[in-house]
């Protein structure tokens, strides 16, 4: 009864490890475009003059960001029209505080038509964790 016991543990254990740990970066493709999730590395090297949007509440934004986002809140009834104003042509660079918000934030984006969308793998904490630089205003 032990041993199965130790068993099931370490089956545990593991299954919590493997699925705890951040996607690697992907490659969507959708109808409109491609939603890329790259590294905080890869984000960092890319928003360069690009539309650069953080999509977290506005206390989130506050307490610190990515230098030159904009803060569009992700729930707020406009998102999309806020969006929207942005041309579809070129890139758009979206991020929240761990991944999970850009996930469907990206394909609302790309049902707008916008062609390359790059989410932040990880979100503003894997761009911490890896020693970026946030700025609080």
């Amino acid at each position: 009864m032990n041993i199965n016991l130790l068993k099931t543990f370490i089956f545990f254990i593991a299954v919590i490890s493997f699925g705890c740990k951040n996607p690697k970066p992907s490659k969507t493709v959708t109808q409109s475009g491609i939603i890329n999730v790259v590294t905080p590395i890869e984000f960092k090297d890319k928003i360069q003059n690009n539309t650069l949007i953080d999509i977290r509440t506005p206390r989130e934004f506050e307490q610190g960001h990515i230098a030159g986002a904009i803060n569009i809140n992700l729930y707020d009834k406009s998102f999309l029209e806020q969006i929207a104003k942005y041309d579809v042509s070129k890139p758009i660079f979206i991020y929240c505080r761990s991944g999970s918000r850009t996930s469907s934030a990206s394909k609302k984006i790309a049902n707008l038509g916008f062609t390359q969308i790059y989410d932040l793998q990880g979100g503003i904490s894997n761009w911490y964790r890896n020693k970026l630089t946030i700025v609080k205003e």
